[in-house]
């Protein structure tokens, strides 16, 4: 006489249903340790900060003494790798750049130094589509401090709420702009200090800092304007 199949059948199925709890919890792992938590930074800057957590929690370990893991740190490294700073020869080796961040334009600044690497897109407003000159601002400003700027680089110069300034009077947040297509105010970045500034620089590139000193755009500056960040900063957000 045949012997029953059900208990075997019983048996088969509790194993299959064991075997898709442990993916299941494997796969909720794996998940909590690959997806970073809300609002952390992503982008160059981001990954900088993660860097520098993942070294400064090792220190100990290598019987090394832990190096301040703090954002500010973590911020003079990234600026210093991309020779934003200049060493005044301080005791801690401080930078102007570095102390003229930590005011109000910080966030704008650092917000900005975020999408580095982020595609040149004629026309683009967005991370996922890339960004243009004047679409980078407008994104930075809106999503750091609040303050909706006009969206092409001419309008936002002549934006009567913006305070026209002279090159040496700039501060990091400042908006400057170019002729770089043969009419005044034609290209936008954000000042960041030092003689730099950050912008979506043209087809083919991607969002970096450069040099205004350097021949090309030295020649080509026509002019820069200035936010009241705190009011911006402090104002109510309408939608």
């Amino acid at each position: 006489m045949p012997l029953s199949t059900a208990p075997l059948n019983r048996l088969a199925a509790a194993a299959v249903l064991v075997a898709s709890c442990a993916a299941h919890a494997q796969g909720v792992a794996q998940a909590a340790t690959t997806t970073p938590p809300p609002g952390t930074m992503t982008g160059a800057y981001g990954q900088s900060l993660q860097q520098q957590a993942a070294i400064d929690k090792a220190a100990p370990a290598a019987g090394k003494p832990a190096q301040p893991g703090n954002a500010s740190d973590a911020v003079s490294r990234f600026l210093s790798e991309r020779g934003l700073t200049m060493q005044v020869g301080e005791v801690g080796g401080s930078s102007r750049l570095l102390a003229s961040v930590r005011d109000t334009a910080s966030d704008l600044v650092l917000s900005a130094m975020n999408f580095l690497g982020v595609r040149y897109t004629r026309g683009g407003n967005s991370v996922e589509n890339g960004f243009d000159c004047s679409g980078f601002t407008r994104h930075i400003f809106e999503m750091s401090v609040g303050l909706v700027l006009p969206r092409r680089a001419d309008e936002q110069a002549k934006d009567s709420s913006l305070l026209s300034i002279k090159r040496d009077e700039l501060k990091p947040g400042d908006l400057v702009f170019f002729n770089t297509m043969k009419r005044t105010f034609s290209h936008v970045g954000i000042y960041v200090g030092e003689g730099k500034f950050i912008h979506a620089p043209r087809t083919g590139s991607a969002v970096r800092v450069e040099d205004m000193r350097d021949s090309y755009w030295a020649k080509r500056f026509t002019g820069a304007r200035r936010a009241d960040l705190k009011a911006a900063a402090e104002a109510p957000v309408t939608r």
